[in-house]
């Protein structure tokens, strides 16, 4: 059942994407959609034992992460240009690596917070071991951005049992 719905949805985007729908173009499309759902399948939802509707909260609940997300980029890409034209921006720069611990139980959840640490200026995951997260950030505020707020949106979109569990 979840290779076929990994298939439809290929497909879907493939036909959506591609604008042609005669026989060769929905052809190659069944095919590769065949070939990329045999492939990687296993690759998007490692825990499948959650129910459409855990998966259809976790779509809600993902909008507003992403809205948060944009506008830390953009107060990020804000401190980053306050730093390169200010005349002492270059002295707040002092590059460090900051490890932390995460709450996040799901891989795909780890993935997300490593992705979202590193698409933000300033910061970058370099490793992950377990739960803890190893991330370079340019100057001090940078680190102190690190102070578990994007986790907790994470876990709000991904594991909302573990936020119920935090006091």
């Amino acid at each position: 059942m979840y290779r076929l719905l990994i298939f439809t949805l290929i497909l879907a985007s493939w036909l959506i994407f591609s604008g042609f729908f005669d026989a060769f173009h929905i052809g190659l499309g069944i095919l590769c959609a065949g070939i990329v759902t045999w492939i990687s399948s296993d690759l998007l939802f490692e825990d499948r034992s959650k129910s459409i509707g855990g998966r259809l909260q976790e779509l809600f609940r993902l909008p507003s992460y992403l809205v948060w997300l944009l506008w830390q980029i953009v107060l990020a890409n804000v401190y980053m240009l306050k730093l390169a034209l200010t005349p002492g921006g270059l002295e707040e720069v002092s590059p460090r690596i900051v490890r932390f611990k995460t709450k996040l139980k799901s891989d795909f959840a780890r993935f997300v917070l490593a992705q979202s640490i590193t698409l933000t200026p300033g910061t970058v995951t370099i490793k992950i071991v377990g739960d803890e997260f190893y991330v370079h950030a340019i100057s001090k505020a940078a680190a102190d951005g690190l102070d578990g707020a994007m986790e907790g949106w994470i876990a709000h979109v991904y594991e909302p049992d573990l936020e119920k569990e935090q006091p």
